[in-house]
């Protein structure tokens, strides 16, 4: 997606049925705006499908009230004016009904986001706007004055919540990475009891190296052309079947000893094109593309281990709730995943960073998953496709075993079965 030239009635549309088919709003619930440089406040409109929303349906609202459009604007349009009026930095606005960030706002709490430290650092703390009627003056009141103390996010009391940022897609990256890490502390809590981080440690997560020196480098070959495809296509997938978020998750694969692809830094996920990833040689970055800040991790587990060539870091809300309680993910559930992922140790929060050989020192034949507290899952296979594969198995576990604890006590597969599984799948490696 351009979103330098793209208008923003296709933006909204466009966002809002992204919105609507990640399960984050109803048909009726939700409305986006953006705020151009004429003042003029491009808005959903109200009572229509959201589900089948397109860009003919939205409004425009200029600075004098006057409305443009074959709808009536939404009726959340005064709170949308106010937080314009008290914050000028902000140009878009995103106010939806998500379930985790619901949870929170009937029980009137707010998510802590230093559950996970790209949430802090993309969300910052979350405020709180006490309940007023939907529509009225008095909730665009109450919602402006969060966002004029400087809160980028706010819970409405017994509602929803309210995000802004510069643009339409900071803004669905923070409304999606804020109820991301409210699903997870909620899923944490069944399982265990949720965690948090220091200040001092989510420092940590924002001083990662990936400047690294550059160089010119030559037109890339026909398999390189087809990692890169490959990359991108699995990266969407991922996003798609909540495997990755827009804010997290990083991709590598192996061109050679001393060769890989890495996705960039700082890039929404799900609008990876081919240029954007980015070829490592020999430590050095190819040049002017900035890759991930897990690049020297990633370089790390290539260096120590030949057999793997491709890695994956990223944070899946089931997964990542066995990261965020510290417990540890039983994978002798089904023979598929004790076949496939083995016992997955979990790594104390810092393994990820420079230096450390803490992850590489855990990896092997027998190791290809390592789970990181409050940070992430890091899965590597032979290739691409077995990587993938195995995330998604790594999910799909997580999410049986946590639903399991509504119905009974958990019951593993017996030592004598595992030993079975050893003999016919896994002493071969």
């Amino acid at each position: 997606m351009n979103v330098m030239y793209s208008h923003p009635r296709d933006l909204l549309s466009d966002v809002m049925c992204l919105i609507y088919q990640l399960g984050l709003t109803t048909t009726s619930g939700g409305n986006l705006s953006i705020l151009d440089e004429e003042g003029n406040i491009w808005i959903t409109p109200a009572g229509v499908d959201k589900g089948s929303l397109t860009p003919k349906d939205i409004v425009m609202v200029k600075p004098n009230g006057e409305t443009e459009g074959l709808h009536k604007p939404s009726s959340e349009l005064p709170f949308h004016r106010a937080i314009y009026e008290a914050r000028p930095d902000l140009k878009a606005i995103i106010h939806a009904h998500p379930p985790a960030l619901v949870s929170f706002s009937i029980v009137r709490k707010i998510p802590d986001t230093s559950a996970l430290p790209q949430a802090q650092h993309l969300c910052g703390p979350v405020g709180y706007a006490p309940y007023k009627l939907p529509g009225s003056r008095d909730l665009g009141e109450s919602i402006a004055a969060e966002f004029k103390n400087g809160y980028n996010c706010v819970i409405m009391e017994n509602h929803g919540t309210v995000v802004g940022g510069s643009g339409i897609l900071k803004a669905f990256q923070r409304f999606e990475t804020l109820e991301f890490c409210a699903r997870s502390i909620i899923k944490a809590n069944e399982i265990g009891k949720a965690k948090f981080l220091s200040q001092e440690q989510i420092l940590q997560f924002e001083h990662r190296e990936n400047r690294l020196p550059e160089f010119d480098r030559q037109t890339p070959g026909s398999l390189e052309k087809q990692l890169r495809g490959d990359i991108c296509r699995f990266v969407r997938r991922a996003c798609a079947q909540g495997l990755m978020i827009s804010s997290y998750g990083t991709v590598s694969v192996r061109l050679s000893k001393n060769e890989f692809l890495i996705t960039p830094t700082a890039k929404n996920r799900r609008y990876f094109q081919l240029e954007d990833i980015v070829y490592i040689r020999n430590g050095s970055r190819e040049r002017g593309k900035l890759p991930s800040r897990a690049v020297g991790l990633h370089k790390m587990i290539y260096d120590r281990h030949e057999n793997i060539n491709c890695i994956i870091s990223t944070q899946s809300s089931n997964a990542n709730a066995f990261c965020i309680s510290g417990e540890k993910m039983d994978t002798r559930t089904i023979p598929e995943s004790y076949i496939l992922l083995e016992d997955i140790p979990m790594l104390p929060y810092g393994s990820q960073f420079k230096g450390s050989p803490a992850i590489p020192d855990a990896l092997n034949a027998h190791t290809p998953i390592v789970m990181i507290q409050n940070d992430s899952i890091l899965v590597t296979g032979k290739d691409l496709l077995e990587t993938f594969d195995r995330l998604e198995v790594a999910e799909f576990s997580a999410r049986s075993l946590i639903s399991a604890t509504h119905i009974g006590e958990l019951t593993p597969i017996g030592e004598s079965e595992i030993e079975q599984l050893k003999d016919k799948f896994l002493r071969k490696k």
